[in-house]
């Protein structure tokens, strides 16, 4: 049960990584703001001892830098340099967007920083909410508040122990949120539905439930009706769109997986990091669904932690959005 969180409202953030993965794309992958969450953790201030475990994303507006008109959309992209003969160089797709998100961080004290004091607490917000606003997220960048603008101010909540004063924090917190969304994982609609399909034909696969799920299905229906004039039987032709599951569900990628052994530091040529042990991976993909905060009971469950399983080569991320369903 998380008993402190951190709450950095409407961040602006311009030109950010709108390719989420190699087959997916719009809003930013979690695993770039557990990127941020370590990178503001790294860069703590030598007098706020915290330690971040977790974070969650509330978004509020996402503006995809995007052609408007026809079906077919494309990205709007930036004219590189001219090569050494004069010629126009390779371009490398960028896909970007302007997001409004809150970032809500869950985090424990270390070293016996004292977080019991409401002063304390509402210090420590608004330094971290300074030293974001000086970062990247995302690889976009995180636009400064207006000086004076007090509306949406940071907050370090220390949530009560008793059940329903915690109860009553959570709904003072949530109404702060809102309007905007957050991503949460349903794993156990992917799971579901490829059962589905496999009792329908049993080569249906894992990835044929993720593409089922990540699309608009529209189906043809024919009933026969009976002209009132006439009294001739006509056939009359209906589309309507199948929704297997209810709520804004969504494609996401929420890691990655070994391809190949782990190798030591320097051993493959060209790697990024020649202090680090190298491995190739590929990405892993699942569901999520876009939530209303305000339908949420806990907190923990809208935030996103590390869950690797080293022996196997599995590097991803994890939500627990469906145990609190599953204790309703």
């Amino acid at each position: 049960m998380i008993n402190h969180l951190l709450v950095l409202p409407r961040l602006k953030i311009q030109n950010a990584n709108a390719i989420s993965s190699p087959m997916t794309w719009g809003f930013p992958a979690m695993s770039a703001f557990i990127g941020t969450m370590q990178a503001l953790e790294r860069n703590l201030p030598d007098d706020i001892k915290l330690v971040f475990n977790e974070i969650g994303v509330v978004c509020h507006r996402i503006d995809p830098q995007v052609t408007r008109g026809g079906f077919t959309r494309a990205f709007h992209l930036t004219r590189n340099p001219v090569d050494k003969s004069g010629g126009t160089a390779a371009i490398v797709e960028e896909g970007r967007a302007h997001l409004e998100v809150s970032l809500l961080v869950g985090i424990e004290s270390a070293g016996g920083d004292d977080l019991k004091s409401v002063e304390r607490r509402q210090a420590i917000a608004d330094q971290l909410y300074q030293q974001v606003q000086e970062m990247r997220i995302a690889g976009g960048s995180v636009m400064p508040s207006r000086p004076g603008e007090r509306r949406h101010r940071p907050a370090l909540v220390s949530f009560d122990a008793n059940e329903e004063e915690r109860a009553k924090q959570w709904r003072r917190l949530k109404r702060r949120l809102l309007p905007g969304f957050a991503l949460v994982l349903r794993e156990d609609r992917l799971v579901e539905h490829t059962a589905t399909l496999k009792a329908e034909g049993e080569n249906a696969t894992t990835m044929d439930a993720w593409l089922d799920l990540s699309r608009l299905n529209h189906e043809c229906r024919v009933e026969t009706q009976r002209d009132e004039k006439s009294g001739q039987e006509k056939e009359v032709v209906h589309w309507n769109i199948r929704r297997p599951y209810p709520g804004w569900l969504v494609p996401i990628p929420v890691g990655y997986g070994a391809l190949s052994e782990l190798y030591s530091p320097g051993e493959v040529a060209n790697a990024r990091d020649p202090d680090t042990p190298f491995r190739f991976v590929e990405s892993l993909y699942s569901i999520g669904e876009w939530v209303s905060p305000h339908r949420v009971r806990d907190p923990e469950a809208l935030l996103w932690f590390v869950e690797n399983d080293l022996d196997r080569g599995i590097y991803r991320l994890n939500n627990t959005y469906t145990d609190t369903l599953n204790n309703d």
